[in-house]
This record gives structure tokens, sequence and C-alpha cells, in this order.
């Protein structure tokens, strides 16, 4: 085998298809686009035109609404940062929002870290975050640690 007699598999690869490259092509002389009309020319964008009827898209009513300036959280299970404490790569003594995220356990901290009960804490830490459940608080308390929130309007 040289160089020169390397082939690709048969079927491997197909050509593509050159259209409007005259009658033999298969795809000559229109190129795919039938006769005449809109549809035919070039720059013609029509997707949800319905011929001058009110498209579906407005006849619809408008629902809900998205709050412009609204907070959005990483969220973080208790049961984790147990999981990860356990595991030796969170210290159980203090643990920020930074600590969250050289650990591994939080990828980026968005507006800030919300902690949620989800899940079994048994260390006795000191967390100190953005944002937390009421049941998270508690479930802290109970180990002997505390679960500070750093922006009281963040907490609920």
């Amino acid at each position: 085998m040289k160089l020169n007699e390397l082939r690709d598999n048969p079927g491997a690869t197909k050509k593509r298809m050159r259209v409007a490259r005259g009658p033999g092509s298969g795809k000559g002389k229109m190129g795919g686009r039938g006769i005449k009309g809109q549809k035919s020319r070039s720059g013609v964008s029509i997707n949800g035109y319905e011929g001058g009827q009110m498209p579906l898209y407005q006849r619809l009513p408008k629902r809900g609404f998205n709050k412009p300036n609204r907070k959005a959280y990483a969220v973080v299970n208790l049961g984790l940062i147990q999981k990860f404490i356990d595991d030796g790569k969170l210290e159980a003594g203090s643990i920020t929002e930074d600590t969250l995220i050289s650990s591994g356990l939080v990828r980026r901290k968005l507006d800030g870290i919300r902690v949620l009960a989800k899940g079994e804490f048994t260390a006795k830490a000191t967390i100190t975050v953005t944002g937390a459940s009421k049941a998270a608080v508690d479930a802290v308390a109970k180990t002997g640690g505390a679960l500070t929130v750093a922006n009281t309007a963040a907490a609920e």
C-alpha cells in the first residue's frame, strides 16, 4: 500500500449537491425552487406569515411575566456539603462561598449561594452564604453549628 493508493471506503463520502448548475445535475434551471412566486425569489422570509391573516403567535394571549432584575442563586443542599466534608474536600470549621467554589461543590457564585435543607447534615460547621432556607438554618443549628446569611434581603 502506498500513499497514492489510500482511498475512503466506498460510500463513506458523498459529494455535495451543486444546485442550479445545468440540466444534467438534476437540480438545474430553477435550482429546485419551482416556477415564479415569492419563495422562488431571494431574500424572502415568510416563517409565521399567514397570507395577511393575523398569525397564530399574535392571536394567542400573552402569559406570565419575567422579572428583569431577578436574582439567580447557585443552590446547594446540606447533604452535599456533608458529603464533601466526609470526603475531605471541605473543612468542617468555617465554610464560606469561596471555599464552596474552590472545593468544586459550586461551579460559579451567580448572585450568591443559597443553602437548602435536603439531606442529612451532622458536622458542626459555621456556614456563611448569601441565602438559606429556614429549614437549613435550623438543621445546622441542631448540630451545634451556625448558618449565617450575609444578605438578609435574600433570606426567606
